[in-house]
């Protein structure tokens, strides 16, 4: 019998006003006849029956030759059984830099055709290098969501517009509004794995403070946290997760007991390693019978001719990559037996790339422990005397170019040089236990990061929508290589493709490639010139897999056709102009879009979120001034009254026990940090801080002065002998707090300044 509860709010729904009397039996009935709701499942996109989970992988930086999967020194083993049940792909390519390639991975398109021209941290006004992805390119995200799926980011974007990571956004090209449900991760090209600039959805958020935390733990958490809420809330729903680790771009960092797994087993160098790398490989049979292993370049030192100190410093440096890129194949085995513990590792497409571009040399001759982007590089001494800090925290460290060239076995060259296969050669692995046969099996069609998202389409079955939010779709650049799965002959269905970065270039053709010899090298510091001076070689990979046999003297019509043929491409694509002018573009800020850049004048109170560098007014290399208004709470008051940076490089104004202090770091280097020290403490009460930078000339880098006054009355001040040039760390800035990783070791994050403060003013002058 029908509850009064009920009876009621029937009667209130049908209609009590009226006055009608309705009986529990007519009650019922009409709770019969109303017509239902349709269900909400009926409204939303389903994935076609059978539809896969998809894992897409995608590290950093890291050589063809490196991980044990493709012949390397450094154990993979959950990489390694990904193969054994899934095939290699050992012709596969990638555009020689960061975002080109993950923006390419993700739409399908060419990265110039997506303004992806080079990483968003240099963009500017050329269609192809503005670092906005158009909307009329929907991602692969963006087109599985629309397919039933639910998706999740978690890791490195990098494509993301720098001037639009900001605490307001807009949100549009963050990966949420790029068709992710879900994000975790961090915005920028790099961050420390021990105190990473954190993002969740369009949260800036602080990093985690447990003990030994590391981010690519933390990220393997965050799939495992997802994956099973998925399962719980959608079981019936396919998942789409993208994980992108910072391994192993740098800074090279790992837990210290697995940088000791590693102790000594570099200490041959470079040029044996390279070598046992390319027997491995022939043993294994990822490259062709008859491949010939292609000579050191002149400018990389033999490693017999370094000192002991410097093969020291090479073979921790090395120790480190190896632990971070080992440690990573760890987490990816507790991704992989998640699913598997769930019940659908059967039914999940795993696409795993190793490496967006080819491994990094741009860390100099003999490594570094500090960051570079401002052109210094820690020399051998310091190093060696800070030999077992090398991976840990407070330290971001890159190897030297030997070991980038070792890892690129059998090619020439390394990251940024789109021109060679060694920038942009990667190892792929492909595994769908239910759907791929030839468990084990090499495939060796020519294939790009641009023919990912269709493979996905086709083995999906999906149609990518011609219309996706309203925007009408440009065409895919990419082609499916599906068919290749079943079949090891199937003819290659990529028969050209285009590559430039920084000048860089060279077209592929049924067999053929031209290429542009490069101006300079990751590792050099000299001008490379004008891209059109730029000479240009020739191979036929038909029978030369390593690029190793330069044939344009005795083919000049071949190589004249692929020229031409490149020029066209580049027309289409907007490629041109060429330009390498990647190195002044990072040095100055006024040619990067910043939502700053227009303004001189800017007032803060205490923020409760880091600021980006990105959204903060650009200091470096100009005059300007700081004043600020504080009420301190009692005597000898402690804390943070602003900062940018963090431990690698920054400046900030504190107060240590009542006295207030400006420190300046242009690099962790000695003799690269200064100290501005007050004599007196401040009293409780109202206070007025001004601060004058001023620098002695306009040169990037140069020298200053810096000047305190405290209520009206000069405080002291200190001359800087050199400023960072071109950036400080991507930890940000802060009001009132620190955020990220301290300035020095004299306080801790957030080290919290607990009075009032503000206004904060900074004019630029």
């Amino acid at each position: 019998m029908i509850s009064r509860v009920v009876f009621l709010a029937v009667v209130a729904w049908v209609g009590i006003c009226s006055y009608v009397v309705v009986t529990p039996a007519q009650a019922a009935e009409a709770i019969l006849k109303t017509p239902r709701l349709p269900a909400v499942s009926s409204v939303e996109p389903l994935a076609p029956e059978g539809a896969p989970n998809i894992l897409l992988v995608l590290l950093d930086d890291v050589g063809f030759a490196a991980a044990s999967t493709f012949g390397g020194a450094v154990p993979t083993p959950n990489y390694d059984q990904l193969a054994n049940q899934g095939l290699r792909f050992n012709r596969f390519h990638t555009t020689a830099l960061c975002s080109p390639t993950r923006a390419s991975l993700l739409t399908g398109r060419n990265h110039h055709r997506v303004g992806m021209g080079g990483l968003t941290n240099l963009a500017y006004g050329e269609p192809g290098y503005t670092s906005i992805i158009p909307k009329s390119a929907a991602t692969l995200g963006r087109t599985l969501q629309l397919s039933g799926y639910n998706t999740a980011w978690l890791g490195k974007n990098h494509v993301t517009p720098e001037w639009e990571v900001t605490p307001t956004g807009p949100f549009e090209r963050w990966p949420n509004g790029l068709g992710f449900d879900y994000f975790y991760g961090f915005m920028d090209g790099a961050t420390d794995q021990f105190t990473p600039v954190l993002v969740e959805n369009q949260r800036l958020i602080d990093p985690p403070t447990e003990e030994n935390y590391i981010l690519d733990r933390d990220l393997a958490d965050h799939a495992i946290i997802w994956m099973r809420q998925q399962q719980s809330t959608s079981p019936d729903k396919p998942f789409f997760l993208y994980l992108a680790p910072g391994t192993a771009h740098v800074p090279l960092q790992a837990p210290r007991e697995w940088i000791t797994r590693f102790k000594g087993r570099f200490v041959e160098g470079w040029d044996v390693l390279r070598q046992q790398n390319f027997d491995r490989q022939q043993q294994m049979g990822v490259i062709p019978a008859g491949t010939t292993l292609t000579p050191r370049p002149e400018s990389i030192p033999a490693w017999d001719s370094l000192s002991q100190k410097e093969k020291a410093v090479a073979a921790r440096l090395m120790e480190v990559f190896a632990a971070q890129l080992a440690f990573f194949d760890e987490q990816f085995g507790r991704v992989v037996n998640e699913i598997k513990a769930q019940g659908e590792w059967q039914n999940t497409l795993v696409i795993y790339i190793d490496g967006d571009n080819g491994a990094d040399g741009a860390s100099g001759l003999y490594g570094t422990m500090i960051e570079k982007l401002n052109g210094a590089h820690s020399d051998v001494d310091y190093m060696h005397a800070h030999l077992e800090e090398i991976g840990g925290p407070r330290t971001f460290n890159g190897y030297p170019a030997g070991w980038a060239w070792a890892t690129s076995s059998p090619f020439q060259y390394t990251k940024q040089i789109a021109s060679h296969l060694g920038g942009t050669r990667d190892g792929l692995v492909i595994s769908w236990p239910q759907r791929i046969k030839d468990r084990g099996g090499l495939r060796s069609q020519f294939l790009h990061v641009i023919d990912v998202a269709p493979t996905i389409y086709a083995d999906i079955g999906i149609q990518p929508p011609e219309i996706v939010d309203g925007n009408r779709q440009m065409s895919l650049d990419g082609v499916s290589f599906v068919d290749t799965f079943d079949n090891p002959d199937q003819i290659s269905p990529r028969t050209q493709q285009y590559f430039e970065m920084v000048g860089n270039r060279a077209y592929y053709q049924d067999g053929w490639i031209a290429s542009t010899t490069p101006g300079s090298l990751p590792w050099q510091k000299k001008p490379a010139g004008l891209p059109a001076n730029f000479k240009w070689e020739l191979y036929n990979l038909s029978n030369d897999y390593s690029q190793s046999s330069n044939v344009a003297d005795t083919h000049p019509q071949k190589l004249a056709e692929l020229q031409s043929a490149f020029q066209r491409q580049a027309q289409t694509n907007q490629v041109l102009p060429l330009n390498n002018t990647m190195a002044l573009r990072m040095r100055d800020s006024s040619l990067r879009p910043y939502v700053t850049n227009r303004r001189n004048q800017f007032e803060y109170y205490r923020t409760e979120t880091r600021i980006p560098n990105t959204a903060f007014p650009d200091v470096k290399n100009r005059s300007w001034r700081l004043t600020m208004d504080l009420k301190v709470p009692q005597s000898r008051s402690i804390g943070t009254l602003i900062t940018q940076g963090g431990y690698e490089n920054g400046w900030g104004l504190f107060l240590f026990d009542g006295i207030p202090t400006f420190i300046y770091k242009t690099n962790n280097l000695p003799g690269q940090q200064w100290r501005l020290t007050t004599k007196k403490s401040l009293s409780r009460g109202k206070h007025h801080l001004e601060l004058q930078f001023i620098p002695d000339s306009e040169q990037p880098g140069a020298s200053a002065r810096v000047e305190l006054a405290i209520d009206q009355k000069a405080a002291g001040s200190v001359h800087l002998l050199s400023t960072a040039p071109n950036d400080f760390i991507n930890d940000g800035a802060g009001i009132g707090r620190d955020f990220v990783s301290p300035l020095t070791d004299d306080y801790a994050i957030p080290f919290e300044f607990h009075g009032d403060i503000g206004p904060v003013k900074i004019t630029l002058q």
